[in-house]
């Protein structure tokens, strides 16, 4: 792993591959490794002639573990993705993120327009623009003792945290961070091409469609009985985005 200073936090990452770059935000709980070098996304993307680069986002991995959730927010996830392709000098990339990386690449694309080629919003369909609902209930159980008196959804929260060696004090104020909603007006800003790939068995990221439809031009692509967690590394989420990215100006 390498290491670059975010405004003072520091922010690990992997760096893998030649030719055109694609920045990788992994999903809430897991990091680099577990997001998207063990499911071979690397390999797939390094194959292609791609180069990866994976953050490991605040809070999480080998990045900077904070325990104050005002440092949480989308937009200083964002920012920290801008200034590791700044301290890379790479002026443009194409950005795929994952259920909460997602959210933090929407961000990217919306307020850092000059950074992002190409779009991909992995794992998060309507649900990118607002709240779940359960945001505290899954913070508790990371703080439990024990995490059993939770949600089934809460509790598997804390189960693959625990899988992923993750802190889960900073875990629960990030996940608490993540109450605020990206209104659907800022997708309006969003001008490059998107596609939005959710698992036609997740129940968590709301509409794919409904998503798209908020943000010009964005493609739906329907990763075919996978449910969150099996969508992520699944063949045709990955066939699907080298289509994409093959066909983006």
């Amino acid at each position: 792993m390498r290491h670059f200073s975010s405004d003072g936090v520091d922010i690990a990452y992997r760096d893998l591959g030649d030719g055109e770059p694609i920045l990788l935000i992994h999903g809430f709980a897991s990091n680099s490794l577990v997001n998207w070098v063990s499911t071979s996304w690397v390999e797939t993307l390094t194959l292609d002639g791609r180069r990866a680069i994976a953050i490991d986002v605040r809070g999480h991995g080998e990045s900077a573990k904070l325990y104050d959730r005002a440092l949480y927010t989308l937009e200083l996830m964002a920012a920290d993705c801008a200034g590791l392709l700044d301290h890379l000098g790479v002026g443009r990339a194409d950005v795929m993120g994952y259920s909460m990386g997602g959210r933090v690449a929407a961000v990217l694309a919306a307020r850092h327009p000059a950074k992002v080629r190409a779009l991909v919003i992995g794992g998060m369909g309507l649900r990118l623009i607002g709240a779940t609902g359960d945001e505290d209930e899954i913070a508790a159980a990371l703080e439990a003792e024990d995490g059993r008196t939770a949600s089934e959804v809460a509790s598997g929260y804390r189960a693959f945290a625990t899988r992923t060696g993750g802190d889960l004090k900073a875990l629960a104020e990030c996940m608490r961070a993540q109450h605020r909603a990206i209104p659907a007006g800022a997708l309006a800003a969003i001008r490059v091409p998107v596609l939005v790939a959710v698992g036609t068995e997740d129940g968590r990221a709301g509409s794919a469609s409904g998503l798209a439809r908020l943000i010009a031009g964005a493609e739906v692509l329907d990763i075919v009985g996978r449910d969150h967690m099996l969508a992520t590394g699944d063949k045709q989420f990955k066939a699907g985005v080298l289509d994409f990215l093959k066909r983006r100006p």
